[in-house]
């Protein structure tokens, strides 16, 4: 990606006094929280996440480019801005942050075609997210090996094209060192990938790399149609 950007995933969960509104109640706060979120970035998702799991009812995907310093706390106040007045319907339970920077792994410096453009690409069905750390014994080990066993997870990567993702970097940030996202057309050949994945010796380095969060595309109409009675 050519610019750096602040990426957050927000979760919503909806709380009892949501469920305690009538119907039409439930449609006009609801979709009045997505309009007002969805001017936060110039990329606004939304994405339905229960039954996937059951303590998140959807996420919000924002981005914003890193323009200067200031660009993060102009991105914070927004977001807490736009939620603020819907804190008694729902609860943030989970918020997961972070900033894009070029890969430490890749031999090229021109982004990969499976990486994701907040911006410019068009959103696909299936997005799924998680928080991702290392062991500090990733980080002892020489910088030579370190990169011969992140060559077999892009090599495994490249062998499923479809699939794209967004790595973002929240070292210092938040809890996490990574955040991880895929998204793509079909959820079982991400299984897929993922069971090859975790059969390679750089599984033994993973330290976190839960919640799991997916989330499957909607529109602010279709969001208001699932979660009203």
């Amino acid at each position: 990606m050519s610019q750096k950007n602040i990426t957050s995933y927000t979760t919503f969960t909806f709380k009892d006094d949501y469920w305690k509104l009538n119907d039409l109640a439930q449609q006009e706060v609801l979709r009045d929280m997505l309009e007002a979120l969805q001017p936060v970035s110039p990329m606004t998702a939304f994405y339905q996440v229960f039954p996937a799991r059951s303590e998140f009812d959807f996420f919000a995907w924002s981005s914003v480019l890193y323009e200067d310093v200031t660009s993060p706390d102009k991105f914070f106040k927004a977001m807490a801005k736009a939620i603020s007045p819907y804190r008694q319907y729902v609860d943030s339970n989970l918020v997961l942050c972070g900033m894009t920077n070029p890969s430490v792994y890749r031999k090229s410096s021109k982004p990969s075609t499976q990486e994701i453009n907040p911006f410019e690409d068009k959103r696909q069905p299936y997005f799924v997210i998680y928080p991702f750390s290392k062991t500090p014994n990733w980080y002892l080990m020489p910088r030579e090996h370190r990169q011969l066993l992140m060559n077999g997870h892009i090599k495994l990567g490249r062998e499923y094209p479809a699939i794209k993702q967004l790595l973002l970097y929240s070292v210092g940030v938040q809890d996490q060192e990574f955040i991880v996202a895929y998204e793509m057309e079909d959820l079982a050949m991400f299984s897929d990938l993922v069971m090859k994945l975790r059969s390679t010796i750089a599984r033994d380095y993973t330290l976190l790399d839960t919640p799991i969060i997916t989330g499957t595309l909607r529109s602010i109409d279709e969001l208001v149609d699932i979660f009203s009675k």
